[in-house]
């Protein structure tokens, strides 16, 4: 009776994974050997773990992957696309981020950008940062709604202060001018507060037209390509195609 009391009073508090730890381990015969002080260690770090996993489902589902099983551990160094394993494992050490420098990933459809991208952006949610994912030929669409609703202005607040912002398929269709001048401004804002990935197709060299020129795109361009690590991934074949049963050539690393 005792027991069902102190969990209930625990679930009033909200120590969720507290009440649940001390339930089990109250059922485990290898636990009624333990001292006072260990028994109550046990379950504050069920707790934290607890917590802990929560705010990291809370900042994965914040974070809008279209990938959600992208993983850095499942990149496959076997596919001969360009990326060293080495450059790959200090992306994901998150110092970069925590510099407020950028990432530029550039290649040819299906080398695995959006996939890379996303994996990078799990590890920093696993990590602890804010992550939020933007797929850019649907950003229109996403300002309109927000302008409908009222919602823009924190929809902007958010993008801004995220720690880690991921633009996919920049470049790949036109933006409307009012949408691009969104997203300039806010890629501006962000210089020196977060970090940004950004997918393409383009090379660097040609996003100046595709911004529509200007001192805003000088800006942005400036801004984002000066302190950005750069990885150009190449492909003979599409990543999608050998996930269907091409046997891919092993890559070298250097």
């Amino acid at each position: 009776m005792l027991l069902e009391q102190t969990v209930d009073k625990l679930h009033q508090m909200k120590l969720f994974g507290m009440a649940t730890s001390l339930r089990e381990r109250m059922d485990k015969k290898e636990h009624t050997g333990l001292s006072i002080t260990d028994f109550i260690g046990f379950i504050v770090d069920d707790e934290w773990n607890h917590r802990e996993n929560s705010r990291l489902s809370s900042r994965l589902r914040k974070a809008k992957f279209r990938e959600k099983n992208a993983c850095i551990e499942d990149w496959d160094h076997h596919q001969p696309r360009g990326l060293k394993k080495s450059i790959l494992l200090e992306l994901a050490q998150n110092k970069w981020i925590e510099k407020s420098e950028n990432l530029i990933i550039t290649g040819p459809c299906g080398s695995g950008k959006s996939y890379l991208a996303q994996a990078l952006g799990q590890n920093a949610c696993r990590d602890g940062f804010a992550t939020l994912y933007l797929w850019l030929p649907k950003f229109g669409t996403l300002t309109s709604k927000a302008k409908a609703d009222g919602s823009l202005p924190l929809l902007i607040k958010r993008i801004e202060k995220t720690k880690l912002l991921i633009l996919d398929d920049w470049g790949l269709i036109p933006l409307p001018e009012v949408e691009r001048h969104i997203l300039l401004e806010v890629v501006e804002d962000r210089y020196g507060l977060g970090s940004t990935i950004i997918t393409s197709q383009l090379e660097t060299q040609d996003w100046h037209p595709y911004l529509g020129g200007g001192n805003l795109a000088d800006g942005v361009c400036d801004r984002v390509i000066h302190n950005a690590h750069r990885i150009k991934l190449r492909t003979d074949e599409s990543v999608r195609k050998s996930r269907n049963g091409l046997t891919p050539t092993p890559e070298k690393e250097n």
